[in-house]
């Protein structure tokens, strides 16, 4: 069953890579005044630590601001553009090596992608800034759990490959709202490494969960701002080649991490975005919802 997703992964980025170099092709005489240098720099940062967990559009909006190389309103589709190509290299490298149970896998996967096409109408009532909230305190409590495992304050922590019976339910329902959420601007890296642990999964059954999850989402959402057209071009193209090399030298770092090692990484990720999300929350300037997928 792995090898049916591997496979259905490889289609779909072959199948955006035309999709995508076609409209490229059809407006190469006409391509924004971008710096190719720049943005290539920023596609390579930016995706280098998608892989670890910590997510590439909020340091990529950041980037693209500082160095003004695309219209504020051409962001979101500038983004899930780059990097749905990197994202799909993410989770046809990591679902081949690093073991996951195979059901465990394509229920997660499947509930992930229904979440963010079945719960968006739901998740689009609710409040941004109280998500916020609920998420940044529950990724500050799991990784306080997290610590103290680390630390021999508790036991807790696993190495499983994969979820059954109760456990399995409570996964694929928390996938299909992370998935939902995703719709609202909620990265599902760090809430879907949380999750992970606190079923008492190896962290590194994480990566390609969480990567595959998104690797299916990101496409649909790409697909529309390429046909819409509402998307730099060119920063978008030169944003995902070197996006793609990052990944590849990423995906070998992780790989050859130590469990142990790796558990450090996931913690420093789950506390980054939770003071992330808590920043959002506690600012006096409410933040406009945004359109884009975030990793």
């Amino acid at each position: 069953m792995i090898i049916i997703v591997w496979l259905a992964l490889i289609v779909l980025a072959l199948w955006f890579s035309y999709f995508l170099t076609k409209d490229f092709l059809k407006h190469k005489n006409n391509l924004e005044n971008v710096s190719w240098i720049k943005t290539a720099l920023i596609g390579f940062v930016v995706n280098f630590f998608d892989v670890l967990g910590i997510g590439a559009f909020a340091p990529q909006t950041a980037l693209l601001k500082f160095t003004h190389q695309t219209k504020d309103k051409q962001i979101p589709g500038t983004m899930n553009v780059a990097n749905t190509l990197p994202v799909l290299a993410q989770a046809i490298i990591f679902i081949r090596v690093i073991e996951v149970e195979p059901v465990t896998l394509i229920i997660m996967l499947a509930t992930a992608t229904l979440g963010a096409v079945i719960g968006a109408g739901i998740v689009s009532k609710l409040s941004e800034k109280m998500v916020r909230l609920v998420m940044g305190v529950a990724l500050l409590v799991t990784a306080g759990f997290m610590l103290a495992k680390q630390l021999d304050w508790i036991e807790g922590g696993g190495t499983g490959i994969g979820l059954y019976g109760g456990k399995l339910v409570i996964a694929a329902t928390v996938n299909f709202i992370l998935g939902a959420l995703m719709t609202a601007g909620i990265g599902l890296y760090a809430p879907c490494m949380a999750l992970v642990f606190v079923l008492g999964l190896s962290p590194k059954v994480a990566f390609p969960i969480m990567m595959g999850s998104c690797a299916f989402l990101m496409p649909t959402a790409s697909f529309k701002f390429i046909r819409a057209g509402a998307y730099n071009r060119k920063a978008a193209v030169s944003m995902a080649i070197p996006g793609i090399v990052a990944v590849l030298i990423a995906a070998f770092i992780v790989k050859q991490l130590q469990l142990e090692t790796l558990r450090w990484i996931v913690i420093a990720v789950i506390l980054y975005t939770s003071v992330t999300m808590l920043s959002a929350y506690f600012s006096k300037k409410e933040e406009k919802k945004s359109m884009a997928v975030e990793t």
